[in-house]
């Protein structure tokens, strides 16, 4: 591979640091700006972007490799091992799914919210619903903030109107 050279003739830095032109000295391979180059120690030193390639470097990135994908193979292991502790007690949402809903739903609620001259945690307050759980259903996102039919249900009864798709 052709590197760059500070004045010398040939492929090869001839024994001066390809940086700074200093002769003499052992000379290191280091990675400078992108561009790997025969260096004294001193330029391999004052450098930030140096990754000299040393034995001990290697064998370095060799253990913070093998460290990291211990890391991630304990991190997945924690993923798939279930933990039901965050879950509410005696709540069944299985029982409480969220059926269809219509097109543009969240509309429907923000301008029938807006026409009874409620705030979001007003209705909440009042149906005895979490806030959140409205702000998902207005924003259109219900099923991903996983809304139970039964807030639907009272959206629907309260602000009397049509959110669940008839068949």
């Amino acid at each position: 591979m052709a590197k760059y050279s500070t004045g010398s003739s040939g492929d090869s830095a001839g024994g001066s640091c390809e940086l700074c032109g200093s002769d003499g000295g052992d000379l290191q391979t280091a990675n400078v700006a992108g561009a790997t180059l025969q260096v004294c120690d001193s330029c391999a030193r004052d450098h930030g972007e140096n990754e000299r390639t040393t034995g001990s470097d290697s064998s370095r990135d060799e253990q913070n490799r093998k460290r990291k994908a211990a890391q991630n193979a304990a991190k997945m292991q924690d993923a798939q091992q279930a933990d039901a502790s965050h879950w509410e007690d005696g709540a069944d949402y299985d029982d409480d799914q969220l059926p269809y809903l219509v097109s543009k739903y969240g509309e429907r609620v923000t301008e029938a919210r807006q026409g009874e001259g409620l705030q979001t945690g007003e209705l909440a307050e009042e149906l005895d619903l979490d806030e959140a759980d409205i702000l998902a259903v207005e924003q259109g996102r219900a099923t991903q903030a996983n809304v139970g039919g039964s807030t639907i249900k009272a959206l629907e009864q309260y602000l009397d109107i049509d959110l669940v798709e008839s068949n």
